[in-house]
């Protein structure tokens, strides 16, 4: 590609509200181009190299006998009520009428289509299994949509779907497909962890992300440094200590003015944060309130909550619904309340004598205790793991890391075949649910992803496997000596006709406007000539990783490129990296 003839180009400067890397870089070097909240173009180097992406997941998937079609975009709105997701899903979901005045949805995912498919097409053991995959666009209205394809409202998603006689068999395809997911991310060059991960609106019994770690990740994820343990911060553990055996003592009321926060408290009584009572209110969509109570020095995980209470949302509580129950904002504890739902985090279970509101403004309780005070509805683990807490298996310090999800798979089971009937008969003739997986990678995700990953100062620095083209053609020249960009004509037709992916700056610009614009767009390799060097008979030849450029002979330029390929292809090949 000539790049005088290029679609899309280059800025100086990305617009000033952009603050992810990948963002900013994807729109300076000609990649990605705005149209609406959430909404992007791929313009043609993008496309590119999103299109690299979808190939290697394509050929991954391909390999554990995936089998590519394609499903809908738009949906009857009936297939998601015979789920039960069209009222549990959200403003996320888009839903509108089609000229018959029939409820319709835009694709968010495809459980729904591919269980209606299952139970057309599946009704003996024999047909099974199968893996079906389609790569395709999917829409969320994400109320916070940003960081470029990062976190998009359209998007394309590779979803596959496993469909299997019993349990044995999904677990083979889930591994399949997560040993198939670190071949996709290695060979596109992205350092990842996998972890556990809640299964959210998927539902089903299982559920694992790939996170590539970022400092401009929305996830934070706990990672033992043993190698013990990683798992999403919604989900995860953390050894907690032996219960406290101090004996109870009586509890009593006591002064505390101006302590409307658990640090206040603590200064004010003289007192470790682990010794006091932390309460949290919510209004679950139920309409119950639930008040939480975890330790002083922990914080109360929404995700854990939501699933001890089985509340699909959560929404803080104002004042007046906190009075309503018998608290007092600030002052607040189980202690006599009424009409709500009492969760106790198992710290709170297993420290005697805890300091809790007195629900009196300017009160606290000392030495309350659970069971004996007040009682927890239920009592679970409702708290958030941090950096520094003990893994729960070796006991190592964990450590926290940003993360951005780039793939995650699902153990499904029965969850969406039982409600459609997706059923199979057996050798003895008995019908049995057909159990799924669900198994998801957005392509522009990951491309995104890779550039967070791979950048320096100048600009991208695009692995071989997904890079746009693997050589910048760099013609340094003027209209008084077009020599160079006659050279580089040569050079060009020669590395086209050796299949040779090569961009090929053309224009009448400054050789340094080129030599930035290389840098920016980030191809692997950077080959120019220009009037010095042709004079030596030579070429330029510059790796984007390397600081320092070589010079070899011109009918030596092509055979030194391929090898700089081949070199920077070779880490790319999928093996686990030693």
């Amino acid at each position: 590609m000539r790049m005088a003839h290029l679609f899309g180009r280059t800025l100086r400067e990305a617009p000033g509200d952009v603050e992810l890397p990948s963002h900013r870089l994807m729109l300076r070097s000609g990649m990605v181009r705005p149209l609406g909240a959430g909404i992007y173009s791929l313009l043609p180097l993008g496309f590119r190299t999103v299109t690299k992406v979808e190939q290697i997941i394509r050929e991954e998937i391909n390999a554990i006998g995936g089998q590519e079609m394609m499903m809908p975009v738009v949906h009857p709105a009936d297939v998601w009520r015979e789920s039960g997701r069209y009222d549990a899903v959200g403003s996320e979901m888009t839903r509108f009428k089609d000229r018959g005045d029939r409820d319709m949805v835009l694709a968010m995912t495809h459980e729904e289509v591919v269980a209606d498919l299952a139970r057309q097409e599946i009704n003996s053991y024999r047909q099974l299994p199968q893996l079906v995959y389609h790569i395709q666009t999917k829409w969320r209205d994400e109320p916070r949509a940003r960081g470029g394809l990062i976190r998009v409202r359209e998007f394309t998603m590779k979803d596959s779907y496993s469909l299997d006689l019993d349990e044995a068999g999904l677990d083979v395809q889930y591994r399949n497909h997560w040993r198939a997911y670190e071949r996709i991310f290695r060979r596109c060059g992205l350092g990842f962890v996998v972890v556990g991960a809640d299964t959210g609106m998927m539902g089903g019994s299982a559920s694992h992300e790939f996170m590539a770690l970022s400092d401009y990740g929305e996830d934070i994820v706990l990672i033992c440094p043993n190698g013990d343990y990683a798992a999403n911060q919604e989900v995860a553990l953390f050894r907690r200590e032996a219960a406290g055996t101090e004996a109870p003592r009586p509890m009593a009321e006591v002064e505390t003015p101006n302590t409307t926060t658990i640090q206040k408290l603590a200064e004010y009584l003289e007192i470790p944060v682990a010794k006091t009572a932390k309460a949290v209110f919510f209004i679950g969509e139920s309409g119950a309130f639930i008040f939480a109570v975890i330790r002083g020095d922990m914080d109360v995980n929404e995700t854990k909550l939501r699933k001890a209470t089985g509340e699909r949302t959560l929404t803080p509580a104002t004042a007046e619904q906190i009075k309503a129950i018998g608290a007092e904002p600030g002052y607040g504890s189980p202690v006599g309340v009424r009409n709500c739902v009492v969760v106790a985090d198992e710290s709170v279970r297993d420290t005697p004598n805890l300091v809790a509101g007195a629900n009196k403004v300017g009160y606290h309780y000392v030495d309350t205790n659970l069971g004996r005070d007040w009682q927890a509805d239920v009592v679970a683990d409702i708290a958030s793991a941090v950096a520094e807490m003990p893994c729960p298996h070796c006991g190592a310090a964990l450590t926290a890391e940003r993360a951005i999800e780039v793939g995650n798979i699902f153990k499904l089971g029965s969850r969406y075949s039982a409600m459609f009937g997706a059923t199979y008969l057996d050798a003895d003739g008995q019908s049995k649910p057909i159990l799924m997986g669900s198994y998801g990678i957005g392509s522009g995700r990951v491309t995104a992803t890779i550039v967070e990953q791979h950048h320096d100062d100048k600009g991208i620095i695009w692995p071989a496997s997904v890079a746009p083209y693997h050589v910048s053609l760099v013609s340094i020249f003027t209209e008084s000596d077009p020599a160079p960009a006659q050279a580089c004509d040569r050079l060009y037709d020669e590395m086209l006709a050796a299949g040779i992916e090569v961009l090929y700056d053309d224009r009448a610009e400054r050789a340094g406007v080129k030599f930035n614009d290389a840098d920016l767009i980030g191809c692997p390799v950077r080959l120019s000539v220009s009037a010095r060097t042709l004079a030596n008979g030579q070429a330029e030849i510059k790796a984007r990783t390397s600081p320092e450029a070589i010079f070899v002979p011109l009918d030596e330029a092509i055979p030194t490129v391929r090898r700089m390929i081949a070199e920077a292809m070779a880490p790319l090949n999928g093996d686990p990296i030693s």
